[in-house]
């Protein structure tokens, strides 16, 4: 980055905790507005060669994004224990 930014930014800690979600979601918002300008770090970029090449390796283990869903949402509305 070529210019330092104070962190926060000013006025940043007199907000509530929900308007500096708000905000920072506004952030990423205008950032991913231009996907093509948001650099991909290469961890990323192997992790998914990784889960490209199981799936090629057992392609009746992976589930639909519906399944997925599904469970992913069963799981989060389970009472904890």
């Amino acid at each position: 980055m070529s210019q330092l930014l104070p962190v926060p930014p000013p006025g940043f800690e007199s907000l509530t905790v929900e308007e500096q979600i708000d905000y920072v979601q506004s952030l990423w918002d205008h950032i991913a507005a231009q996907p093509e300008q948001v650099p991909v770090p290469d961890w990323h970029k192997r992790i998914l060669r990784e889960r490209l090449a199981s799936y090629h390796a057992n392609p009746d283990e992976a589930k639909s994004w519906d399944e997925f869903e599904q469970n992913l949402t069963e799981e989060l509305l389970r009472p904890k224990e």
